[in-house]
């Protein structure tokens, strides 16, 4: 679906027009796209699928057996899987607190051009889906270990 409209202004006693501006409404996910249903702590659902260890997601993959458990375990190393993938943007869902990576972490990449925006799991989740109907190469890395039980918020589940 797409909307535009043409709009006027006044600008020094004179009427001009300003170009008219498009936007792109996404009711439901793109056909295949990985989204995330649902979220608890240690645990994300995407799609039908539930996962219950440290994650990686975008639209169209999964790796669902990625090494580092927590932010203590995250090493440059870990994130090779990541860059492979070649996102634009990197959300790191470090659990049920929002926990900032070393600065070596940041650094990598930063050194890529590629943006790392720290959060929450439940924040992750959310603007991961957010970002994948706006059809945005982002990649969402979940570290799922922590405590095992107590839902977080909006357990879409």
């Amino acid at each position: 679906m797409r909307i535009s409209c043409t709009r006027r202004i006044v600008h020094n006693g004179a009427l001009e027009e300003i170009p008219p501006t498009v936007m792109k409404f996404t009711l439901e996910p793109a056909a295949g796209s990985n989204f995330i249903r649902g979220y608890a702590a240690g645990e994300i659902r995407v799609g039908e699928q539930l996962i219950r260890s440290s994650c990686i997601v975008t639209a169209d993959a999964l790796i669902t057996d990625w090494r580092p458990a927590n932010l203590d375990e995250l090493t440059c190393a870990a994130l090779e899987p990541i860059f492979q993938l070649r996102p634009e943007l990197v959300l790191l869902g470090t659990g049920i607190r929002q926990r900032f990576p070393p600065i070596q972490i940041r650094a990598a990449f930063t050194t890529r051009g590629i943006g790392l925006e720290v959060m929450d799991l439940g924040a992750a989740c959310r603007t991961f889906n957010i970002l994948v109907q706006e059809e945005r190469r982002v990649a969402a890395a979940l570290l799922l270990a922590g405590p095992s039980s107590g839902e977080l918020p909006n357990d879409r589940g």
